[in-house]
């Protein structure tokens, strides 16, 4: 099969010359050859080889998948391993797997391509934790059969709460006490120990079984049953405000720690009725859990379509204890709190010593006294320990002469937190206790002594300048010498003057000094006796000209007419607003809330809608609790819209809303579930649908977009909605399938085109069945009837499939035949209801008592119905 074409030289070859021989190899059979060539040089023999193989393929698989550790979050997951050929010719391979571990393996047979690589696909689905090791069998063309092993570790999505100082596991934290008003803060580390990114939301348990608010814990159960008030009191509490955990949401990277701040902060709760006694202690206990964002299956137990869409999987969360007890300041005064001083002239000092005592068993307190007129207090401020006391001295040193009543403020002070870095406590005061301070200062008697001043009176003088009173008075309008009101009388006044009424100003006799001083230039003075004019002086130096006069006057009136209009035009401007707010076709003129009657409410009331009104914390250092996430979908403002829905935004509200990246927290408080969307037992070429439920808790518009590539959920609509704030919905999954067996898929959904989810899809796909209510029927014969009578008994038949199933009864006929005959001999069942079919056997002298019959349903199952003849022969 080798052949060899040369002509072989008949005369030496030359130096640099070659002689070319072909060899053909034609192989006949599909074996490999082996030959040799005998090639002559004068004396000598070279043997070269020859060697005919037929071309064959060399396939190779990699030895093992290996999917790492996953999280368990039912998610399908998928890795690809290559078959690589490298032989000459194509090569087949073929995959088997027994297990049940595995979901799909794409492709399990085929073909590779000489030089080339065929992918496979593994898909596992991460539902439960396990350690998954399974094997599968590839049977490679011209290798044989090889194994590959797939292994992957599911591990569950924990969260663990560490000290920030040991490390170690913390399952409770204890404030221990602190002051009502006051903060305490503990740091603690959270730490996600799972191999992939979470994003975690901090919930607190405000109706969790153990936890306390307000109790007392060491006082007895009689007494505590006995204080209901407190109990119905604290029941419409918002829990949130008494912790705070900064921050309460976030993303943590695989084996990443994170810092986390909590603060207690006590509050006080009023009793409804009886004696408020703010000496009580009041002890919390709390649970705070950190859990993943998303995982709300629990909350969607409450929707009304049953239990086949609605899985009871509840996340893994950390739960953290905290408790602590909040104290009133019991600061006591003696005396107090009306303090009264003895009375006093101007110029001495009361003192009164008062014993502070802190009954506080648990906590010092600092307090600050606030500086007021009049008094004085040594020490100013201090701290007292517990169950002590301290002696401070209260001064009386008044300043001016009458009776003080003062209001004395006290500051406790203690750690708060501020408002624009809350993970900083600040020293402020948290409380204030008030004393009454109450001091009289007398005046002293006094003579008042005159003397006469015949001198030249001086610039600076008394009204008159012939007095002057030595000593404190009683202070009066008039000069402390009887003079007469010159402007009431005409006795002294000049005959000429005596008609001047217009000029008022009177001049004393003394200012004769300061009249050189510039005066208004259109003002006449006159004397406080004759009403003489008197003689004015200006001094051009010092005084305005007519000009200047007239252009200060221009000044002013043009100010004043410029302010003047500014004001009209702004009283316009509001006239026209109002014109535009009531002239519409809605509004005819009423005032609102007119003669209306504000409706009476009570406490309680307020404190439902209140509490009812709270759908998204306005400030976003507020922590979730567990009673509203579990009202969500439950509440009257949550609206139910099941079609009509927009599938892109449209209006530029929706525009903008849809464009935010919502926080962890906001994303927890839109459900989207079931996550694992469980269809039973599905029979196939039938459609079966079930609800995926969205409710939108939030006060903006979300935009919900679901991805589907598999072919079983094509008939899914709408894949796409704009659901409204505050909305509940849902979009209808439909289920079709033609492969019988088991089915295992997810699909993702986005929120704003950022957020991504998944929900996993789970059915079994069975053919259609039917079931018998007895697989033996006796019939016995009717009493009161004669016995040639046929006898007459019924069976019921049972499709427990969603799909209609089409039957057929079969008899099986003996030797002996059969006297056995069932109506309806076939029919439709339709799906999850019954039909009922009767047996009639018709007695006779060689009639068999004994019958059989298969149920066939069409490309479905077969089932024997055996029928027995119950006969009575009287003797």
């Amino acid at each position: 099969q080798f052949k060899l074409i040369v002509e072989n030289p008949e005369k030496p070859v030359a130096s640099g010359l070659q002689v070319t021989a072909f060899v053909e190899y034609y192989p006949e059979s599909e074996d490999d050859l082996q030959d040799r060539l005998l090639l002559l040089i004068e004396d000598d023999i070279v043997d070269i080889p020859l060697l005919g193989l037929i071309p064959c393929c060399y396939l190779e698989i990699e030895s093992e998948i290996n999917f790492g550790a996953v999280i368990a979050n039912s998610k399908i997951i998928s890795k690809e391993i290559s078959i690589a050929n490298h032989g000459s010719a194509s090569g087949t391979f073929k995959i088997s797997y027994d297990g049940v571990v595995l979901l799909n393996i794409e492709p399990t047979s085929g073909v590779v391509e000489p030089k080339s690589v065929k992918t496979v696909k593994v898909d596992i689905c991460t539902d439960v934790p396990r350690i998954i090791k399974e094997v599968i069998i590839v049977e490679l063309e011209g290798h044989g059969c090889t194994e590959v092993w797939i292994k992957a570790v599911v591990v569950e999505q924990v969260l663990k709460v560490l000290g920030v100082s040991c490390g170690n596991m913390l399952e409770c934290i204890n404030f221990g006490p602190v002051y009502f008003g006051s903060s305490k803060t503990e740091q603690i580390s959270l730490y996600n120990e799972s191999p992939e990114c979470v994003d975690w939301v901090a919930v607190l348990e405000d109706n969790a079984i153990g936890g306390e608010m307000g109790t007392d814990l060491q006082r007895s159960a009689d007494a505590v049953l006995q204080d209901l008030s407190l109990k119905n009191r604290t029941r419409d509490v918002d829990v949130s405000t008494l912790i705070l955990c900064i921050p309460n949401q976030g993303t943590l990277l695989p084996y990443e720690k994170s810092l986390v701040t909590l603060c207690f902060s006590p509050k006080t709760f009023k009793r409804d009725f009886g004696v408020n006694d703010s000496s009580l202690k009041q002890d919390y206990v709390l649970f705070l859990r950190f859990e993943a964002v998303g995982n709300k299956d629990g909350y969607l137990q409450a929707l009304s379509d049953g239990a086949t869409a609605i899985t009871s999987i509840h996340p893994h969360h950390m739960e953290l204890a905290l408790t602590g007890s909040g104290l009133p300041v019991m600061l006591t005064f003696n005396p107090g709190p009306v303090i009264k001083f003895m009375d006093c002239f101007l110029g001495e000092q009361t003192q009164v010593l008062c014993t502070l005592k802190n009954e506080s068993e648990s906590l010092p307190v600092t307090f600050s006294f606030r500086k007021t007129a009049h008094f004085n207090i040594s020490p100013e401020k201090g701290k007292i320990k517990k169950i002590s006391a301290k002696d401070v001295i209260f001064s009386f040193s008044p300043h001016q002469i009458g009776t003080f009543k003062v209001k004395q403020a006290i500051d406790i002070i203690g750690t708060g937190l501020e408002k624009n870095n809350l993970q900083v406590l600040k020293t402020k005061s948290f409380h204030q206790i008030y004393l009454s301070f109450i001091g009289v200062c007398k005046s002293k008697q006094k003579p008042i002594l005159f003397k006469i001043n015949p001198g030249i009176t001086p610039m600076i003088s008394n009204a008159t300048g012939q007095f002057v009173a030595d000593g404190t008075g009683q202070c009066t309008d008039t000069a402390p010498v009887a003079i007469l009101k010159s402007t009431q009388t005409q006795i002294h006044t000049h005959w000429i003057n005596r008609n001047c009424k217009g000029d008022a100003l009177i001049a004393f006799p003394n200012d004769r000094a300061a009249s050189i001083r510039p005066s208004e230039w259109n003002k006449k003075y006159r004397t406080i006796f004759t009403k003489t004019e008197r003689y004015n002086y200006i001094d051009p130096e010092f005084s305005y000209t007519d000009c200047e006069r007239l252009l200060k006057e221009a000044h002013k009136a043009y100010y004043a007419d410029f302010i003047s209009s500014l004001r009209q035009r702004r009283l316009q401007k509001d006239a026209a607003r109002q014109f535009y707010i009531y002239n519409n076709s809605v509004s005819i003129g009423l005032k609102p809330a007119e003669g209306l009657m504000s409706p009476k409410i009570s406490i309680i009331d307020f404190h439902k809608e209140k509490l009812q009104c709270k759908t998204l914390p306005s400030d976003e250092n507020c922590l979730l609790t567990s009673r509203k996430l579990a009202a969500i979908g439950s509440k009257p403002s949550i609206k139910e819209i099941w079609s009509g829905l927009a599938a892109t935004p449209s209006s530029t509200q929706e525009k903008e809303d849809c464009s935010l990246t919502l926080t962890s927290k906001q994303l927890h408080q839109i459900l989207i579930g079931p996550s694992t969307m469980d269809f039973g037992d599905v029979c196939v070429y039938s459609t079966t649908a079930r609800k995926l439920h969205i409710i939108n808790n939030l006060l903006v518009h979300i935009w919900i977009q679901i991805e589907i590539a598999i072919d079983e959920l094509q008939q899914t609509s709408p894949l796409s909605q704009v659901v409204p704030p505050l909305t509940k919905t849902h979009i209808p999954i439909v289920f079709e399938t033609n492969t019988l067996g088991m089915f295992k898929r997810s699909f993702t959904y986005t929120i704003n085109n950022q957020h991504l989810g998944h929900v996993l899809v789970v059915a079994k796909a069975v053919s259609v069945e039917l079931e018998l209510s007895a697989r033996e029927l006796i019939l016995n014969p009717i009493p009161g009837y004669l016995a040639e009578t046929e006898f007459r008994a019924t069976v019921r038949v049972y499709n427990p499939r969603n799909h209609p199933a089409e039957f057929t009864w079969k008899r099986i006929i003996t030797e002996r035949g059969t006297a056995f005959s069932i109506q309806p001999a076939k029919g439709f069942v339709e799906a999850y209801r019954d039909l009922e079919c009767e047996v009639v056997w018709q007695p006779g002298f060689n009639s068999p008592e004994a019958g059989e019959f298969n149920l066939c349903v069409r490309k479905g199952n077969t089932i024997k119905l055996k029928c027995f003849a119950k006969v009575t022969i009287h003797t």
